[in-house]
């Protein structure tokens, strides 16, 4: 089961497919199955061209494996990687020549 354990939009900066973005959506994600859990930080980057445009890109869309082992979710581990949630988005962003703005917030937070 795919889980959002946590997303929120940011105000960002970044150009994929020769379209200029000026949104992202940031995920720490979790994916269980048969005792096997995966976690991953991802974030998509869309063009966010008004106060409404919340269309996600599929064609900007990175994601980094956190950790992939036996287990299942685990409130302690998930706050642990939300500690360190911004440093793995912002390497990912930089990786792609992007950026999230974080203290530009476009929606509130929310948890699964």
């Amino acid at each position: 089961m795919v889980i959002n354990v946590y997303e929120q939009y940011f105000e960002a900066e970044g150009v994929f497919s020769e379209v200029e973005r000026k949104g992202a959506l940031v995920m720490l994600i979790s994916d269980s199955e048969r005792g096997q859990i995966t976690y991953k930080a991802a974030v998509t980057f869309f063009p966010h061209r008004d106060e409404e445009d919340f269309a996600v890109s599929y064609d900007a869309y990175f994601e980094k494996e956190l950790y992939s082992g036996k287990g299942r979710r685990s409130k302690k581990k998930e706050a642990g990687y939300l500690e360190h949630f911004r440093e793995d988005i912002d390497e990912i962003a930089k990786e792609n020549d992007a950026e999230v703005f974080w203290d530009k917030p476009l929606t509130d937070e929310r948890r699964g």
